[in-house]
């Protein structure tokens, strides 16, 4: 079965092309979609610091998407690993989620810092990070994780 979904809004303001690294100080604007939404479907997302913004990888070509083991940014030395052990932005639906912090709103706007989504991109979701929806007991992840990351933001 096949499911369609409209954007909310857009991403504005934010780098023209997707680079890996650097991301942490990032800041952006979500424009909602005025013909689908007023101030109100806002309203109160401010009192959080952070929210989950879910978005589409749209400018990856289909021929591009990767189903099956890739090695992380195309590094022989990390491991082989599938895509859905890793963030890459080929994935099968192509969708995004990163967690930013909320810097203001105003009106259809949602400012943010450290969204990893370039401009123009499709806002598929906004969801204000709740600390009882935080991961319960330890994280665990591979070593070369750790390596991948520590300049991404």
């Amino acid at each position: 079965m096949d499911y369609s979904v409209t954007p909310i809004g857009h991403v504005r303001g934010s780098r023209a092309e997707a680079i890996d690294d650097d991301w942490g100080k990032e800041r952006a604007v979500i424009q909602l979609d005025e013909s689908r939404f007023g101030p109100e479907a806002l309203a109160g997302l401010a009192d959080f610091s952070h929210a989950e913004v879910v978005f589409l990888f749209d400018k990856v070509p289909p021929e591009r998407i990767e189903t099956g083991a890739r090695h992380p940014r195309g590094r022989s030395d990390w491991p082989l690993v599938g895509i859905f052990a890793q963030r890459g932005k080929n994935r099968p639906n192509r969708i995004g989620l990163t967690t930013c912090r909320i810097i203001g709103v105003d009106g259809l706007r949602v400012e943010v810092e450290g969204l990893d989504a370039i401009d123009g991109t499709p806002v598929l979701d906004i969801k204000p990070l709740m600390r009882e929806f935080l991961p319960r007991g330890a994280i665990r992840q591979p070593a070369w994780v750790g390596e991948l990351m520590k300049d991404y933001w």
